[in-house]
């Protein structure tokens, strides 16, 4: 069928669509029916049906007499390592890690934290508590203390899985430091922390508190797979709200495998047998959805890749495993695209390579830029698609789906919507508005399947975060609009959540770190355009009269709090001080303006300002350090 008749077949029958796709996947008891919408707007899809998420991804692969596949391969050009872990592999190692949860007490709806790098035992950690119905949450290795402390007292695990470091280009990142300052900021504690030891780093381990991965598991029975209803949560994973606390998105189970089963062969065209490579990590949702679970569910081969586009070692590092392995799909970022661009701009480097087996290059993240996706198209000679989703819907909204037959590519547009969204462009009233007219992008509820049914324990913020600007509607935060020929456009965020290189990351926590440094009396960070990371984060910093420090040492000072408080991921490099911030009448800063003078953009005076005097203080601000058409 192609893409027109599928999205008609789920449009004039959303229920009968969705059963035909769960009837795809195995439960222990099926469901009744698809959607239960007794409580909305808190939708939920197959309560009445029980299923296992690691039985679909790992056991009936096993049953069907596929154990000598490989599931997992772990390639690491860090450590100059490569393994593969077959199906029936797989099965021990998370049975075993189960069972020896199961033994200290971990149960069908406690929660546990992973903090783990790209290795195979990360995605074993999520299935092992998926096997026991136990509620993961997986947090970057790359995040702070603080903000790994947030997550602990949010979702309060009975159990912390870490490792002793993660590895980066030239440097070891302890993680077990990390997790111990944690602990000691968190207020829960968790009643024990498995920790797997890499060679790399041995971390010293807490008497009492601590156990290693391997003696951990010793003489233990493995664990079976736990039934669990369909919409009992699958996992919590956090994602960066304007606040600064961040927003638990929760997944429910059988929707989750639903939807994630369903897109494997028809977004991306894979079957079982095939290589999927997702070059992303863990602990952010492309890492959920497209390197532990999706390829799994549908019995393909999923790459752990533990290294980066560029530098390791040289920017054919892509090439070589798409050779070696025999890729089918890969799905990146734009970001990573631009690293092996400005290193490579022949791609030289991966013409060293066959890439006979690639078949497409998805990306998602950030906005695919139209040069980034012409360039990938005229040196690897296959379909470049841009798809767009978000951490909350778990899968794509938007996109040009490979299994159904491709459409025509518009660059600039990640495409069309996918069964399951009816994606609607909305003026600030929350009307529909005409073809080509920008608005605020919006999905007519109920949301499909493995979507956000509400947040973790926050159910009031779920409505005011995501349902209440437009009754009826789910409320995307981007600002795009649909063409002629339904195809949809990003433009821009409608709040102020800035993407530093694919990672949405808040300006408000960025602000809380700035603001908490003794000399700075008020401050604002905007995110500014940067041709490989997409967005980098820019500080604006009002200092207290007669500040102790000056302006070039309090800069310094809180880009090295924001690396202690959030982690390097947030890119957090640069600060201009300014005598005072651009304000509305009633107090709101000007970020969106601030952003567009700093990239020297076009932009209508708002009506509600206090001052606009200060917007050409800005400016002069901006010029000074290479901004703002300086």
């Amino acid at each position: 069928m192609s893409y027109q008749e599928v999205y008609a077949a789920w449009k004039n029958d959303p229920e009968a669509f969705w059963m035909e796709a769960a009837s795809r996947v195995d439960w222990m008891t099926p469901p009744g029916k698809a959607l239960f919408d007794e409580r909305a707007p808190f939708y939920e899809w197959f309560s009445d049906g029980q299923l296992n998420a690691c039985w679909n991804a790992v056991d009936r692969h096993v049953e069907a007499g596929r154990g000598d596949q490989l599931a997992i391969i772990h390639d690491s050009p860090i450590t100059h390592s490569y393994r593969g872990i077959t199906y029936r592999d797989l099965q021990s190692r998370v049975a075993s890690l189960a069972g020896a949860l199961r033994a200290k007490g971990v149960e069908k709806g406690d929660r546990v934290i992973i903090y783990m790098p790209m290795v195979p035992e990360a995605l074993e950690a999520m299935l092992a508590c998926s096997r026991l119905g136990a509620i993961h949450s997986v947090v970057f290795g790359g995040f702070a203390a603080h903000e790994l402390a947030v997550r602990i007292d949010d979702c309060t695990p009975k159990a912390i899985i870490a490792a002793s470091c993660g590895l980066e280009p030239g440097r070891i990142v302890q993680y077990k430091p990390l997790l111990d300052r944690a602990l000691e900021l968190a207020e829960h504690a968790p009643e024990f922390c498995v920790i797997l030891q890499r060679e790399q780093e041995v971390a010293k381990l807490v008497e009492g508190r601590d156990v290693a991965w391997h003696s951990f598991q010793y003489g233990i029975e493995p664990a079976e797979c736990v039934p669990v209803a369909g919409n009992h949560p699958h996992y919590i994973l956090y994602t960066s709200g304007t606040t600064g606390q961040p927003k638990g998105v929760v997944r429910h189970t059988g929707g989750h495998v639903v939807a994630l089963n369903w897109t494997m062969k028809n977004v991306y065209g894979i079957d079982t047998g095939d290589v999927f490579w997702a070059a992303s990590d863990v602990g952010w949702v492309v890492g959920h959805s497209y390197i532990c679970y999706a390829p799994l569910f549908a019995g393909a081969t999923t790459i752990v890749f533990e290294g980066k586009p560029v530098g390791t070692p040289d920017p054919g590092t892509f090439g070589r495993i798409i050779q070696n392995h025999k890729v089918k799909s890969f799905f990146t970022a734009p970001t990573a695209i631009r690293a092996v661009k400005r290193e490579d701009p022949e791609c030289s480097y991966i013409k060293d390579y066959s890439l006979k087996s690639l078949q497409a290059v998805f990306l998602a993240g950030e906005r695919a830029d139209p040069d980034t996706v012409k360039w990938v198209e005229e040196h690897l000679q296959v379909p470049v698609i841009d798809h767009w989703w978000q951490t909350e819907t778990g899968w794509p909204i938007v996109a040009n789906p490979l299994g159904l037959g491709l459409l025509p590519v518009k660059h600039g547009s990640p495409s069309v919507p996918m069964p399951g969204y009816d994606v609607q462009v909305l003026d600030e009233a929350g009307h529909p508005v005409p073809a080509g007219t920008l608005g605020a992008v919006a999905i007519r509820l109920p949301l499909p399947p493995g979507t956000l049914p509400t947040l973790w324990n926050a159910e009031e913020r779920f409505r005011k975060s995501y349902l209440d600007a437009f009754p009826g509607y789910y409320e995307t935060g981007d600002a795009g609009f649909i063409d002629e020929d339904g195809y949809l456009y990003i433009m821009a965020r409608t709040d102020d959540v800035i993407n530093v290189a694919g990672h949405r990351l808040s300006t408000g926590a960025m602000e809380e770190v700035l603001s908490s440094h003794p000399d700075v009396a008020e401050c604002a960070v905007i995110g500014v355009a940067d041709p490989l990371k997409g967005q980098t984060p820019l500080g604006f910093l009002c200092l207290k009269k007669g500040a102790a420090a000056s302006a070039e040492q309090v800069g310094r000072e809180v880009v090295q709090m924001v690396r202690d408080q959030i982690g390097p991921v947030a890119a957090f490099k640069t600060t201009v001080v300014v005598d005072r911030l651009p304000k509305t009448r009633s107090g709101k800063i000007l970020r969106a303006t601030m952003a567009k003078i700093a990239d020297n953009e076009d932009f209508k005076m708002p009506a509600t300002i206090d001052d606009p005097a200060v917007l050409d203080e800005i400016r002069t601000a901006l010029q000074k350090i290479g901004l703002a058409g300086g």
